[in-house]
């Protein structure tokens, strides 16, 4: 079954470059185009959507916004936020908002195919390096950044702390399966307790949140 994407920018031509690398995918389809936060959730309404390409700058209703309401929604589609900087105040809001990744507007073709697979499998954060550079950028912006004790985090065992702090490093699975002597099936099995019990969609958020309680401090130090 192809992976159903959706382009949300306000620029025609991006759209179109986007839709025309997309369409030669036999794995992928593009169900639906939007040019802003307000005509995206409407098409949203109306259209089953996996995988959503949003840019943050856009007119009437900004990524961010439009991602924090697709987000809130019963099963929503993964969010994708296309972003100019990779040190952007905008791409790191997304991912507060709630979106699975980021990636640069300018990407490789191949990149950017990878990251709609990723996200939509759920099982990768897109760029971890890069997502914890932004996030070691903007974690004094995070409201529990100084509160190294979260009680969500007592529903964790030592060793899926253990696993949460290197996820939050960036590491994938086979990284930590090495670091820590595991089979990466056991690591995969680790992860997927930390979403369930902290209640989490995928790797991004774990991300997040070990910044927002203090678990990974900016620097990616262990907190």
């Amino acid at each position: 079954m192809s992976i159903r994407v959706m382009l949300v920018d306000d620029q025609v031509l991006l759209r179109t470059g986007f839709r025309m690398v997309l369409a030669a995918q036999p794995d992928m389809e593009v169900v639906a185009e939007a040019g802003d936060g307000v005509e995206a959730l409407q098409e949203l309404r109306a259209t089953a959507v996996d995988v959503v390409l949003m840019d943050v700058r856009m007119p009437k209703l900004d990524g961010v916004e439009t991602t924090r309401r697709i987000c809130s929604g019963p099963h929503p589609p993964k969010v994708l936020i296309l972003t100019t900087f990779d040190l952007d105040e905008y791409a790191f809001s997304g991912l507060k908002a709630g979106a699975s990744g980021f990636m640069l507007k300018d990407v490789p073709p191949g990149e950017l195919l990878a990251a709609i697979r990723a996200v939509h499998s759920g099982d990768a954060v897109v760029a971890p390096s890069t997502t914890r550079r932004l996030l070691d950028r903007f974690a004094p912006m995070l409201p529990g950044s100084a509160q190294p004790q979260h009680k969500e985090l007592e529903r964790l065992t030592e060793r899926e702390r253990e696993v949460m702090v290197l996820v939050a490093q960036g590491l994938s699975n086979g990284e930590i399966a090495a670091r820590l002597v595991l089979s990466e099936a056991t690591v995969k099995t680790h992860v997927g307790r930390i979403l369930t019990k902290l209640g989490l969609r995928d790797r991004v958020q774990v991300v997040v949140l070990a910044y927002e309680t203090g678990l990974v401090r900016a620097g990616g130090g262990a907190g």
